[in-house]
């Protein structure tokens, strides 16, 4: 698949939001994501005493704000916007390739080893075939998407609006931008293949542990979650395995969807062999009952 691959998604824009949602520039600027994740504090009130006046006051009139209250700014009203992300993503994301999803720190450059492993590895999957997902921002998902373009695939990238602006990479054929992170988490599961884990904070180690809870739980498939950088994350694993497993928290079964892996080559082994299995099984195996016991 060519870098030419449907653009016609770049002109499909999400606008920015209302200037209604506009914030103060003497504030923090705040997202649509905070804002549906925020309540109103209130005064914590005793069952034993009475219901101060000013509370019954502000009760007797909260009908009559709701009525003059513009409908746009509530929570209702997010559901609509909500709907519209996942019509989006859904719409651009339906026709790609089997697709591998790439997670890593933006903070990283391109004169770092980690860098340039996830260019090349990117690049091998995609001349195997795959698609290359990312977060659509610099560090790790900018030298994923540069090397799904270097490899002739389909480069897609999911941005995040973030209080502090995220620009996209120049390696895409495909942008979205999404307010809601749940909205961009169900993308990537969705969309996915295989998850490569390269070195990140915790918006990655965030995208890690919902693709293992969600294959623990056989909410999805079985597919390979790979973390790059044995020197990185081998302590995390250790940690799982002497602190969790010993107290029961976690299974042999469940460590075991971890892969550790330092070579971009074993990493493409792993993913194209793993999909290929579950090609065949889906295709020739009865009752398909193969994904529960399997890697995908």
């Amino acid at each position: 698949m060519s870098r030419n691959y449907d653009k016609r998604y770049n002109q499909r824009r999400r606008s920015k939001a209302s200037p209604r949602y506009s914030s103060p520039r003497a504030q923090e600027p705040v997202t649509e994501d905070e804002r549906l994740l925020s309540r109103p504090t209130q005064p914590l009130v005793s069952p034993k005493e009475p219901i101060p006046q000013e509370q019954m006051k502000e009760e007797q009139h909260a009908l009559d704000r709701a009525l003059h209250f513009d409908f746009t700014l509530t929570d209702p009203w997010r559901v609509f916007r909500i709907m519209s992300e996942f019509v989006e993503g859904f719409d651009a994301l339906a026709h790609l390739p089997p697709s591998v999803a790439i997670f890593g720190s933006a903070r990283l450059k391109p004169e770092e080893p980690a860098y340039q492993a996830a260019v090349e590895t990117a690049q091998r999957l995609a001349e195997s075939g795959f698609g290359i997902i990312t977060g659509g921002g610099p560090g790790i998902m900018e030298a994923a998407n540069k090397g799904a373009q270097d490899g002739g695939t389909c480069s897609v990238g999911c941005n995040i609006e973030l209080p502090f602006e995220q620009k996209q990479n120049p390696y895409l054929d495909i942008s979205l931008d999404f307010n809601y992170f749940f909205i961009r988490k169900t993308m990537f599961i969705k969309y996915a293949e295989a998850f490569i884990i390269f070195p990140g904070g915790f918006g990655t180690m965030d995208e890690l542990f919902e693709a293992l809870t969600l294959i623990q739980t056989k909410k999805v498939n079985h597919f390979p979650v790979i973390l790059y950088d044995s020197s990185y994350w081998g302590g995390m694993v250790t940690w799982i395995r002497n602190t969790m497993l010993t107290r029961q928290t976690v299974t042999e079964e469940d460590i075991a969807l971890l892969h550790l892996c330092d070579n971009p080559q074993e990493i493409c082994r792993i993913v194209t062999e793993s999909y290929q299995e579950s090609y065949r099984q889906d295709r020739f195996t009865p009752n398909n009952n193969h994904r529960e016991q399997t890697i995908r």
